[in-house]
């Protein structure tokens, strides 16, 4: 049970020793968004309050980090004195809960860690063609189209369309719309692609199914730039 402390331990320090440095940043910009020639700077001050929040959830999870931490460390004290039994069972169910959820976060934490890409935080340009299926292919892309807003209507974005071809049976021959808002471009861009679907088309008499595609691409764009 040491041994297992141990190795928590070790990888708790060296994990701490990143988030301290974090933790240096985020005092330093909770600091700067208060003062008075920041905020009357909004160019600046609008960057420190983005950073101040991507730091801030960091700083949680670090939080929860050192807590988990706390927590096998007074279970094996628990389990090393033994006195009593039901203190151990439950000791013993906190280690195990800890263990559990620590690896997890060490993965949150790393990927939070990583350098953000700078296009992320931009809005974007979607354009959405009907690929092969014929008629079917522009239905499939309405849905797509339709799938994507309410997606975006969830997330609080804003989206207006640019321009469009209907297709001949319904849906779009192709289709292009802005969304606007907070970190677009990074939460839609693995989305791109071709998109496929197997079903009974619309148009089908015979219940036969087909195979429709679509191609769907994210462009980012400046916030301060509009489409027209």
């Amino acid at each position: 049970m040491a041994y297992i402390y141990r190795k928590f331990a070790i990888l708790f320090t060296a994990m701490l020793s990143k988030l301290q440095i974090v933790k240096q940043r985020f005092d330093e910009v909770s600091d700067l968004i208060i003062q008075p020639d920041i905020i009357t700077d909004q160019k600046r001050y609008i960057a420190l309050n983005k950073e101040y929040k991507d730091l801030q959830i960091l700083m949680k999870k670090r939080d929860e980090y050192i807590s988990l931490t706390e927590n096998i460390n007074e279970a094996e004290e628990i389990i090393s004195d033994g006195s009593d039994a039901e203190m151990v069972a439950m000791a013993k169910m906190q280690m195990e809960e800890a263990k559990e959820r620590l690896p997890q976060l060490d993965e949150e934490i790393k990927v939070l860690l990583i350098p953000k890409d700078p296009e992320d935080a931009k809005n974007v340009v979607v354009e959405i063609r009907a690929g092969t299926g014929g008629d079917e292919a522009s239905i499939f892309a309405g849905d797509l189209y339709r799938m994507y807003s309410k997606y975006c209507s969830e997330k609080g974005w804003q989206t207006s369309t640019v321009d469009y071809s209907e297709g001949t049976n319904g849906g779009f021959k192709e289709i292009q719309f802005e969304v606007n808002g907070e970190e677009v471009y990074g939460t839609l861009k693995f989305e791109a692609g071709v998109h496929r679907v197997q079903r009974v088309p619309q148009t089908e008499t015979q219940g036969r199914v087909h195979t429709s595609a679509a191609t769907v691409w994210f462009f980012p764009k400046p916030k301060n730039l509009t489409c027209k």
